[in-house]
C-alpha cells in the first residue's frame, strides 16, 4: 500500500470516528436536556428516560473507545482529546452501576450528563483528534498504570459530587411519582425504602462510601505518578503544577474523610468540603493546563496543554 493510500485510509477512519464522537455527545446533549425536564417536571416517568438515554450513551461511547483502541492500536488515553472521553466515559459507566443500585433515583444523572456533555465537546472543539506518535514522557508503563488509577478515583469523585450536589439543591426532586418522599435502594437482597428524613443520612452515607471507595485508587495513582515521573524525567518528585494540584486534591479528600471517621464534621460542612475536592479534582485534570498556558508557567507536563 502506497503512502497516499495509507494517509487516505487513517483520514477515513478518523472521520468515522469524529462522526461517532459527535454522535455521542449529541447523546449527551439530548440527555442533560430530559435530565432538565425531570427537574422541572419532577415526573419520575422522564428520570427513567433519562436514565434510559445514559445507557444508550454509554453503549455508543464503549464503541467509540473500542473504535478509537483498534485505531490507534494502544490505550485510548495518550491526549487530552482521548482522556476527555475517557473522562466523559468513565463517568458515565460508574454512575450507572450505582444508579442501578439506586433505583428511583434519576436526578444525578441531569449533572452527569452535564459534565459528560463539556467534556466531549471540549475534546472536540478544541482538541486534535490526529492520532500521533506517544511521547517519551508516556511511553513509561507506569503511565498507563497512573491514568487508569486516576481517571477511576475522578469518575467516583464525580458521581459523588453529582449525588451530593443534586440532593442540596434539588432535594423535591428525590420523590417518586405518588409524591411520597421515598427512595429505593438494592442492596443485593432486596429492595427497601425509606422515609425522606432518614434519605438524609442515606445520600450522606452513598457520597461518604463513593469518596472512601476512590480514595485508595487516588493515592496509588499519586504513587504510580511519582514511579512515571522518576522514570520519565529522572526524579519522583518536582512539585510541578500539576503534581503540586493532585496532592492538594489528595489532602482535601483525606480531610473529608477523616472528619467523618471522627465524626466532627456532618451533614453541610462535609458536603462542602466533599464539593471542594471535586473543584481540586478538575484543577488537577484541566484547571492547571489552562492556567500553565495563561501565565506561562513552566511544566513537564506540556504535553497535556
Amino acid at each position: 500500500m502506497t503512502p497516499e493510500q495509507l494517509l487516505q485510509k487513517d483520514a477515513f477512519f478518523l472521520g468515522i470516528e469524529l462522526r461517532l464522537f459527535w454522535l455521542v455527545a449529541l447523546l449527551y446533549a439530548i440527555c442533560f436536556v430530559i435530565g432538565i425536564a425531570h427537574l422541572i417536571s419532577s415526573k419520575n416517568s422522564i428520570g427513567r428516560a433519562l436514565t434510559k438515554g445514559l445507557w444508550i450513551t454509554a453503549i455508543t461511547h464503549t464503541m467509540l473507545i473500542i473504535f478509537r483502541t483498534w485505531e490507534g492500536m494502544r490505550p485510548p488515553f495518550q491526549t487530552l482529546y482521548e482522556t476527555l472521553s475517557w473522562f466523559a466515559w468513565s463517568a458515565t459507566a460508574t454512575y450507572l452501576y450505582v444508579q442501578s443500585r439506586w433505583r428511583g433515583i434519576h436526578a444525578p444523572g441531569f449533572i452527569i450528563a452535564g459534565i459528560a456533555m463539556a467534556a466531549c465537546l471540549y475534546s472536540l472543539l478544541t482538541r486534535s483528534p490526529e492520532i500521533a506518535p506517544v511521547p517519551p514522557a508516556l511511553q513509561s508503563p507506569w503511565y498507563e498504570v497512573h491514568v487508569v488509577a486516576a481517571f477511576f478515583a475522578y469518575a467516583v469523585f464525580v458521581v459523588s459530587f453529582s449525588i451530593e450536589t443534586c440532593y442540596l439543591k434539588f432535594r423535591t426532586h428525590f420523590v417518586e411519582e405518588d409524591g411520597e418522599a421515598k427512595a429505593s435502594l438494592t442492596h443485593g437482597s432486596g429492595d427497601f425504602s425509606r422515609p425522606f428524613g432518614s434519605m438524609d443520612e442515606e445520600f450522606h452515607r452513598w457520597t461518604h462510601r463513593l469518596v472512601l471507595f476512590g480514595f485508595p485508587f487516588l493515592t496509588f495513582a499519586v504513587f504510580s505518578g511519582a514511579a512515571w515521573a522518576n522514570d520519565a524525567w529522572g526524579r519522583y518528585w518536582s512539585w510541578d503544577p500539576k503534581e503540586t494540584w493532585s496532592l492538594i486534591t489528595w489532602t482535601v479528600y483525606a480531610m473529608y474523610l477523616h472528619t467523618k471517621a471522627v465524626g466532627k464534621w456532618k451533614g453541610m460542612p462535609a458536603s462542602i468540603l466533599n464539593l471542594i475536592g471535586f473543584i481540586c479534582m478538575i484543577m488537577t485534570f484541566l484547571g492547571v493546563n489552562w492556567l500553565v498556558k495563561l501565565l506561562n508557567i513552566p511544566s513537564m507536563h506540556t504535553y497535556a496543554v
